[in-house]
C-alpha cells in the first residue's frame, strides 16, 4: 500500500475510474463542494465554516472569516462575563434576604435562559473548532483571549472550565 496515498470520504462519487464531474446534472459555474476535513489541515480551499454559505474562497474571505472567528470566540467571553455578573448583582440585592417567590422564579428564569444562551454558544465554537482547519483552531484560540482579556472581571480566574458545557 503506497504511504502517501489516502482515501477521499467525501460524497462517495470519486471511485477510482469513475469520474461524475457533471454527468449532466448542473453547469461548470455550480460552486463546489464544501471541503469536510476529519484530520488536522492548513488547507482552506473549498473550506465551508458551520455554513455551506460561509465559504472560504480566497485571502480576503479567509481574513474576514478568521476576524469573525476571533470576534464570535471573545463575544462568548462577554455572555460569560454577562452571567457571573447577573449573579453578582442579584446576590447583592438579595443581600442574604429571603426573595418572593416570584423574585426567585424570575431570577432563576434569567440564570437559564443565560446558562442556555452559553451552552448554544459553546456547542456553536465547539463546531467552528471542528472544521479540524488550523487557521480557524487558531483563531478561536486568539478569540479566547481576546475576549478574557477584554470582559473577565479582575477577581476571575484564568483557570476556568473550557468544557463546551
Amino acid at each position: 500500500m503506497d504511504p502517501h496515498a489516502h482515501m477521499d470520504h467525501g460524497s462517495g462519487s470519486n471511485m477510482p475510474g469513475m469520474d461524475h464531474g457533471h454527468m449532466g446534472h448542473g453547469s461548470p459555474d455550480e460552486p463546489m463542494m464544501c471541503n469536510m476535513n476529519m484530520l488536522f489541515t492548513w488547507d482552506t480551499s473549498n473550506l465551508c465554516i458551520v455554513f455551506s454559505s460561509w465559504r472560504i474562497s480566497g485571502a480576503w474571505s479567509l481574513i474576514w472569516s478568521l476576524a469573525a472567528v476571533v470576534a464570535l470566540t471573545a463575544g462568548y467571553e462577554a455572555v460569560r462575563e454577562a452571567s457571573r455578573r447577573y449573579e453578582q448583582q442579584l446576590e447583592r440585592r438579595t443581600g442574604g434576604r429571603t426573595q418572593s417567590v416570584s423574585e426567585e422564579k424570575k431570577g432563576k428564569l434569567i440564570k437559564a435562559i443565560l446558562y442556555g444562551v452559553q451552552v448554544f454558544y459553546s456547542f456553536f465554537i465547539m463546531l467552528l473548532f471542528m472544521t479540524y482547519n488550523g487557521w480557524i483552531m487558531i483563531a478561536v484560540g486568539v478569540g479566547a483571549t481576546v475576549g478574557y482579556l477584554m470582559f473577565s472581571g479582575a477577581g476571575n480566574s484564568a483557570t476556568k472550565s473550557a468544557a463546551c458545557h
